[in-house]
């Protein structure tokens, strides 16, 4: 039997965790019904409660199963949808973009806490502070590896659109709001990933939300 799918999702414009979780979902090709929470409003704890164990989104609601992180998100997705190009072919690629996924995943916190996610926004040269701009070197450092190593096939990191490139969506988003310095190279992979529908239409997303959030 087919599986009812719910993902939840905070602002467009500000959640890079929600970016990742649907990207993944658009990917997999499986209907899903979206659930929107605004975010940082009186009421968002209240209605998150509802929903997300964690008190946090994205949240995969699966008939009655609930999966609460972005990971376990991709990975159950995967496990629906085996054939939709979610992670890589090939068992070394896959291997080494879930080690690229993970480390997205638990580290470069500098750059995440000093370049929040704002999709609408351009602030370029601002917050770069030391940690951030050094997050955003062994990115660009791991970007330009992938590339070099698995890239053939096409623009992104592991050639074909994957897991990995959804990881590091909101992050792309981050370079381009505060103006990060890149390489030609990175700039040329960024600019792929940008213009992947999947992230334009999220982009488009949160250029048209009506919400603004101090940050």
């Amino acid at each position: 039997m087919p599986v009812s799918l719910k993902l939840v999702i905070g602002n467009r414009n500000y959640s890079s965790w929600s970016m990742r979780g649907w990207l993944a979902a658009r990917q997999s090709g499986l209907s899903f019904e979206e659930v929107f929470i605004p975010l940082s409003r009186p009421d968002t704890k209240a209605a998150l409660k509802q929903h997300s164990p964690s008190g946090l989104v994205p949240v995969l609601v699966m008939d009655d199963t609930v999966i609460w992180d972005s990971l376990a998100i991709i990975e159950a997705l995967n496990d629906l949808a085996p054939n939709a190009g979610i992670w890589p072919v090939d068992t070394t690629r896959r291997a080494v973009a879930r080690a690229v996924c993970a480390e997205m995943h638990a580290g470069f916190y500098r750059l995440r806490r000093d370049m929040p996610m704002d999709l609408r926004a351009g602030h370029p040269g601002t917050r770069h502070t030391e940690g951030a701009l050094a997050d955003a070197a062994l990115i660009c450092a791991r970007w330009q590896e992938c590339r070099a190593k698995y890239g053939d096939a096409g623009p992104y990191l592991f050639g074909a659109w994957s897991a990995a490139d959804m990881m590091y969506a909101p992050v792309v988003g981050r370079f381009r709001t505060y103006g990060v310095p890149v390489p030609d190279d990175i700039a040329t992979y960024m600019d792929a990933v940008w213009a992947h529908p999947d992230v334009a239409a999220w982009v488009a997303g949160a250029v048209d939300e009506p919400y603004v959030i101090d940050i």
